[in-house]
């Protein structure tokens, strides 16, 4: 489940890097790419830049999270790695049009409503794997979840597919690599409860 993430500074410069960097190791030109944010957190229908497949390269687009729910109001923000192939909804954008969503880091809440930050020890930017889908207010974008890992266990069962910073890229360009990503476990991260008190991981 991931249900709220947050951007800053160094989630910007990231971005940057990382798009300049692909379009030079593919010898594009049009290498210039710069994204101005305010650090904050990100909600499911708020607008947050993502990147994407442009071309032979990578693009930042600005798009809001959250494909709308079957009942009036509802938003569905996740979808599951292990079933998105197989639901309509997810599955043109799973095989066509992914996206890798950027975050300093994101929250979960455990049974006791407690909340816990978690973030990656020594990486600046979470590189959040997901998917897109064109809608008539435009596109709309979903974070890909999986089985919880150890760093996660003790507060949800659930947990974004996070991808390897060198994995971006092929995520995105490469469709014959794509159903593979979907069976990747992620990286343990690093936990901070709201309180202060801060974990690697539990076992």
């Amino acid at each position: 489940m991931c249900g709220r993430y947050y951007v800053d500074d160094d989630t910007a410069r990231e971005i940057e890097k990382l798009v300049r960097q692909v379009d030079e190791k593919l010898r594009r030109k049009d290498t210039a790419c710069r994204v101005e944010m305010a650090a904050r957190d990100i909600h499911p229908t708020d607008a947050a830049p993502i990147l994407a497949a442009s071309g032979s390269g990578i693009a930042c687009l600005w798009q809001r999270w959250g494909f709308p729910g079957f009942r009036k109001g509802q938003v569905i923000f996740n979808a599951r790695c292990e079933s998105a192939l197989e639901k309509p909804m997810f599955r043109e954008g799973i095989l066509h049009r992914r996206a890798v969503i950027p975050a300093a880091g994101f929250y979960e809440w455990d049974h006791d409503r407690r909340k816990h930050i978690f973030c990656r020890d020594g990486e600046p930017v979470l590189y959040l794997a997901g998917c897109y889908r064109k809608y008539g207010d435009g596109d709309r974008f979903v974070i890909l979840t999986t089985q919880a890992n150890a760093s996660m266990e003790p507060v949800h069962e659930r947990m974004p597919l996070i991808l390897e910073r060198e994995e971006a890229a092929a995520w995105l360009l490469e469709d014959d690599a794509a159903e593979g990503f979907l069976r990747k476990s992620p990286p343990l991260l690093e936990r901070r409860a709201e309180d202060g008190q801060m974990s690697l991981f539990d076992i």
